[in-house]
């Protein structure tokens, strides 16, 4: 089965060599014509320079927004064979998404937003958690593409899956600052970092953060998830329009999204890693979480 691939970058380059190596006739595609070419080597793949040539009956799309996969797919429509099935694994405004689909639609081809949580290496091992939104028959169609990628939950009507992949950003982020926060308050209090990690970890506060995020990305200072801080912002700018929309009280995340934007600020758009958060909250404070010999 041939499978088409936009977006190359730390998830999506894994996902289109994990395509190939799961068997499909993978086509791939980026903007960047040094990766595309890049992505051609891996034996199965075939890099692309021109939108147009990723038809395919089903295209997954793994870019940085909404506009992006917007531009893609307005590209590649009138190239799709009716019945065709677009995946949009990036991260995106639900609502734009939602009206993406009209205009596919018109066109006869499918659209089903299934964005992913994991890691570059989760991506090349196949092993990713897929959030798919859309119809039944689209899951049905897509579901031999993400079994290779990973896990795929159906969880919901089209943009159900964004809406998800935003929020578990927000409580992600929620779950990152306030861990940062309890350490360096900790380390005032002359306790270390990693010994309160090691303890927290076997108790009721432990979370992806305190297991993941600051012992393997924060406390060596490589700051490297592999996920940008400019991205998680975006992210929790969309979380932030849905916990409003929810109605109710909202503490955590307008306080949450404020952390990001001033980090983003101070950082500038090319801030690299959303793990660099911690640097603008360890000057906050005054002193910075580090590995002890």
């Amino acid at each position: 089965m041939r499978v088409g691939i936009a977006g190359l970058g730390n998830m999506g380059g894994g996902m289109c060599r994990r395509l190939a190596d799961s068997g499909f006739e993978t086509v791939a595609f980026d903007l960047d014509p040094g990766v595309t070419r890049a992505a051609g080597r891996h034996p199965g793949v075939t890099g692309v320079t021109d939108v147009r040539d990723l038809a395919a009956p089903v295209v997954v799309t793994m870019l940085p927004d909404g506009a992006a996969v917007r531009n893609v797919v307005t590209g590649l429509l009138a190239h799709l064979a009716p019945g065709s099935l677009v995946v949009d694994c990036s991260s995106a405004d639900p609502a734009g998404t939602v009206e993406l689909a009209r205009l596919t639609a018109a066109h006869g081809v499918d659209l089903m937003d299934s964005p992913v949580s994991g890691s570059p290496a989760q991506a090349r091992d196949g092993t990713l958690t897929l959030m798919a939104a859309g119809s039944a028959e689209s899951f049905a169609k897509a579901r031999p593409v993400l079994a290779a990628l990973g896990r795929a939950h159906h969880v919901g009507p089209l943009g159900s899956g964004h809406a998800l992949k935003a929020l578990n950003n927000l409580l992600s982020s929620i779950n990152l600052a306030a861990a940062a926060e309890i350490l360096l308050a900790g380390q005032a209090y002359g306790l270390k970092p990693a010994a309160m990690l090691q303890v927290i970890n076997i108790s009721a506060g432990r979370s992806h953060a305190t297991e993941t995020k600051l012992p393997d990305h924060v406390l060596p200072r490589t700051f490297d998830s592999g996920f940008a801080l400019r991205l998680m912002a975006k992210d929790l700018e969309i979380a932030a329009s849905i916990v409003a929309a929810g109605g109710g009280a909202a503490r955590f995340t307008p306080v949450c999204r404020e952390i990001w934007r001033r980090a983003l600020a101070a950082s500038g758009d090319d801030a690299g890693d959303n793990t660099e958060v911690v640097r603008w909250l360890e000057r906050q404070a005054g002193r910075e979480l580090t590995l002890e010999p």
